[in-house]
């Protein structure tokens, strides 16, 4: 859940884990956390290439930047939830205090200054990464020579040994 609370804490007034919580109204996480098949998975905004939230706005409240993010412009969102039927990983909700939606902004504010995204600079287990499909690959791939070539498998913050060949 540090995904989840680092988003609510990014999204708030003051950014402080300690006051957000006492805001009003209270931060909205973009992000949520469902548990399925034993596992607590986050759920948040894909930013896909072709976004059918974006197709499906009336008012044009959501909009793909040249960047890569979806971002929402709140002013113009009329709360009429085409989007979160649109979207296929369920990953926009109705924000009912305000009565629009709130949705995974990429925390493009702290991405612009050479910041990971919230979420995933909270993962404690690095589940969540950020980067391109190629930075992202090279990463995965180096990691998985160097267990083949030591025999050690980072698990849970500890290296393990491992007789599995790769």
């Amino acid at each position: 859940m540090s995904c989840y609370l680092a988003c609510a804490t990014e999204h708030s007034l003051t950014k402080s884990i300690l006051t957000a919580p006492l805001e009003t109204p209270r931060p909205v996480p973009r992000i949520r956390v469902v548990h399925a098949m034993g596992y607590d998975v986050p759920v948040r905004c894909m930013h896909c290439e072709k976004p059918p939230c974006v197709e499906v706005c009336p008012t044009e409240a959501l909009v793909k930047t040249p960047e890569g993010p979806v971002l929402l412009k709140k002013e113009q969102c009329i709360g009429c939830k085409g989007c979160v039927l649109a979207c296929p990983y369920g990953a926009i909700t109705l924000d009912p205090a305000e009565k629009v939606v709130t949705k995974c902004d990429f925390c493009i504010d702290r991405v612009r200054r050479g910041l990971q995204p919230a979420c995933v600079e909270a993962c404690p287990t690095r589940a969540l990464k950020f980067g391109t499909l190629e930075s992202l690959m090279r990463e995965i791939h180096e990691e998985k020579a160097r267990e083949l070539v030591t025999g050690l498998v980072p698990k849970g913050g500890m290296v393990l040994y491992s007789t599995r060949a790769g």
